[in-house]
């Protein structure tokens, strides 16, 4: 396209749609420095946020008005083939009171590493087994956006797996939640613990109070 013989109006519908078609490429958000990239000057970003066309995420990244722009809802876009766990799954469960900093994502081990290389939402992945990522897995909703989350029972597991990269208080408080939560699936521990390799640990920790 001949953008010297845009029309006022026509360049800033073409600028528009270049940022928009941005943003769809990298799952609802870009960055200023990629805006820029493109050619089009801060001014029109300044007006566009001001018009209400682009949406300020945080500071250096925008999402458009055709974007839920929440974190959660970029979450469940970017990563729809990864599952929540640890202490993001414990959360989402109301087994803590608050959402940690990071979003803790299990993922195939055969994945990209790359695709973690952001400073924006703050990820710490967990690479795993194929044939293990899969296993005890549930759906919730993230902004009204489907994302995969392991099981109360799975998860417990894996906090025992990995208690020595835990808080202290939050695996304390998840193990003690569990105990006492009536839509536990004790079959179901038993078995992911298992096959997570933490049978003694459940036997020892949780199997007296069950």
């Amino acid at each position: 396209m001949e953008l010297t013989n845009l029309s006022r109006e026509e360049k800033k519908a073409y600028d528009l749609e270049q940022i928009d078609a941005l943003v769809q490429k990298n799952q609802g958000m870009a960055k200023t420095a990629d805006i820029l990239a493109m050619g089009i000057d801060y001014r029109r970003i300044l007006q566009f946020l001001k018009e209400g066309y682009l949406k300020r995420v945080k500071s250096g990244y925008y999402t458009t008005k055709y974007f839920d722009g929440s974190e959660e809802s970029m979450v469940a876009r970017m990563f729809s083939d990864g599952v929540l766990t640890m202490e993001s799954a414990l959360f989402y469960h109301g087994y803590l009171e608050q959402r940690p900093y990071a979003w803790h994502i299990a993922v195939s081990k055969n994945v990209s590493k790359s695709r973690f290389k952001m400073d924006y939402p703050n990820l710490q992945p967990y690479y795993t087994e194929p044939k293990v990522l899969g296993m005890g897995v549930t759906i919730i909703k993230l902004a009204g956006e489907p994302m995969q989350i392991y099981t109360k029972d799975r998860l417990v597991c894996d906090c025992l797996k990995y208690q020595d990269k835990m808080d202290r208080n939050d695996f304390k408080k998840a193990i003690l939640t569990y105990i006492g939560d009536e839509d536990k699936d004790v079959a179901a521990l038993m078995e992911y613990a298992k096959e997570r390799k933490v049978l003694k640990k459940v036997q020892n920790m949780i199997g007296i109070w069950l």
